[in-house]
């Protein structure tokens, strides 16, 4: 038994802004791994804060695998300096597939606009409109 704040997963969940489902998700990947006291699921300061560190993983675009590995790494003997180097080499390839992506999005508007204006001016060049 780990003494210190508890959490239940109705607080865990109304906290980070996720479904009890989605916690018994991770739970069953084993990212944490809460107490349990007959049915009821107690959470420490270890799984709130792999939970922020999964959902971090999750809004930044991080598979879990990638998000596994990182949370892993914070209870590794190296601990956050390991997790930390891990990290920042995730950070530098996904910024790196983001800034491609955003570069994608950006020509097709580009593309887009492009094709509008040649449609406008064939439409220009047809008969005038109806009254």
């Amino acid at each position: 038994m780990t003494s210190g704040p508890e959490w239940t997963i109705a607080q865990i969940a109304d906290e980070f802004g996720v479904t009890h489902r989605t916690i018994r998700h991770y739970e069953d990947l084993g990212l944490v791994s809460p107490e349990r006291r007959g049915t009821q699921r107690i959470f420490h300061r270890r799984d709130r804060t792999r939970l922020k560190l999964i959902l971090r993983g999750k809004r930044l675009g991080f598979p879990l695998e990638e998000i596994r590995t990182i949370v892993d790494l914070f209870d590794a003997p190296r601990g956050r300096r390991a997790q930390l180097e891990y990290v920042l080499d995730q950070i530098d390839a996904r910024r790196t597939d983001l800034e491609q992506r955003l570069k994608d999005v950006q020509d097709a508007i580009a593309e887009l606009g492009d094709f509008e204006r040649s449609c406008r001016a064939d439409l220009d060049r047809l008969a005038p409109p109806r009254p």
